[in-house]
């Protein structure tokens, strides 16, 4: 798509605007980025570049910024990533310690605040516990109650409206064989198994083990969905953020609010690793001016969350990246052997 001149030039041009936070002009251009190229043919590249969509020229300027698209080009295929300093690491690992997982997700999001200078966030576990039994007490002919006893002994109940009506032999059918194949599971992973072993079974009986599974599940997260938001007061001392207050006030309205953040790292769940949202790619970010830096965590190999940094879409990614990775990989640590 780019010729590696063209790619040498933007990389170039992210790099220096990202630092000085100025439009980036040719002059500029020829001196760092090491090519044997004449400012003509350094002006002509750029035009191209702006054709493409990568560069605009702000105002009668004549240097150029990024556009989203040339960010999203940027940290797709041109970032270099710096590690970390192991200063900085042993910083994260000392303050990972706790043994109380709400002040560990508090921690975190301090630190990803601490170390980016933007807001850090953490979204808390959706992990549905462990139930030691459960079973069915019918209230009246489609409306089930089902009763969930956890591994720690606690009860819940969640009604369950079926399409039909079920005997009370059917329903201890159900319940004796989720509790002989699945006790000590949660309802996240018999969802899983269940899957195999519905085809084997009568359809009514599948019916009322898949509504039993998706009350199980919701019984748990309901609960547990939440944000941790720390540092959102530095934003208002980016620039590139606080010279648009209504921007701003969109932003912090997101934040109060959780439910557009919430589907944003909820996305990043599935996500190999690291995940980076440009400005308004993601409609659930409402600013131009925005990115959101991901990763998920674990315990012990299962994902439960995610974490990241809020800042300028003008962020030093080279940076961001490792900080948000190395955050979650010391969160999943310190949560498994907690």
């Amino acid at each position: 798509m780019l010729n590696d001149r063209a790619r040498i030039l933007l990389k170039t041009l992210v790099e220096r605007y990202i630092s000085e936070g100025e439009p980036v002009g040719s002059r500029t251009l020829s001196k760092h980025a090491g090519l044997d190229l004449s400012p003509a043919s350094i002006r002509n590249i750029m035009a191209d570049l702006e054709e493409m969509g990568f560069v605009t020229s702000p105002h009668t300027s004549a240097g150029r910024i990024p556009t989203p698209r040339g960010y999203r080009f940027f940290v797709d295929t041109l970032l270099t990533v710096r590690p970390l300093a192991q200063v900085e690491v042993n910083q994260l690992e000392h303050s990972l310690t706790s043994s109380d997982p709400q002040r560990l997700m508090t921690a975190a999001s301090t630190l990803l605040s601490d170390l980016s200078r933007f807001a850090g966030l953490v979204m808390t576990p959706r992990r549905s516990p462990a139930f030691r039994q459960i079973e069915f007490l019918s209230l009246s002919d489609k409306r089930i109650l089902l009763i969930i006893v956890t591994m720690e002994g606690e009860v819940e109940n969640r009604v369950i409206v079926t399409e039909q009506p079920y005997s009370a032999s059917a329903l201890t059918e159900a319940a004796n064989y989720f509790n002989q194949n699945f006790a000590g599971h949660s309802f996240d992973q018999v969802r899983s198994k269940l899957r195999d072993e519905l085809g084997r079974m009568r359809d009514d009986i599948t019916q009322l083990m898949a509504a039993a599974v998706d009350a199980g599940s919701q019984a748990h997260d309901a609960s547990q969905d939440n944000v941790v938001v720390s540092g959102s007061r530095k934003l208002l001392d980016v620039q590139d953020l606080s010279s648009n207050m209504g921007s701003l006030r969109r932003l912090f309205d997101a934040f109060e609010k959780k439910t557009g953040l919430l589907q944003l790292l909820d996305q990043s769940r599935t996500a190999a690793g690291v995940q980076i949202f440009i400005g308004g790619e993601s409609e659930l970010l409402p600013l131009d001016e925005c990115s959101l830096v991901t990763a998920p965590y674990s315990v012990d190999g299962q994902v439960v969350g995610t974490l990241g940094v809020v800042g300028p879409t003008r962020m030093a990614y080279e940076r961001v990246v490792p900080i948000v990775d190395v955050t979650a990989k010391l969160l999943s640590s310190a949560l498994s052997h907690h």
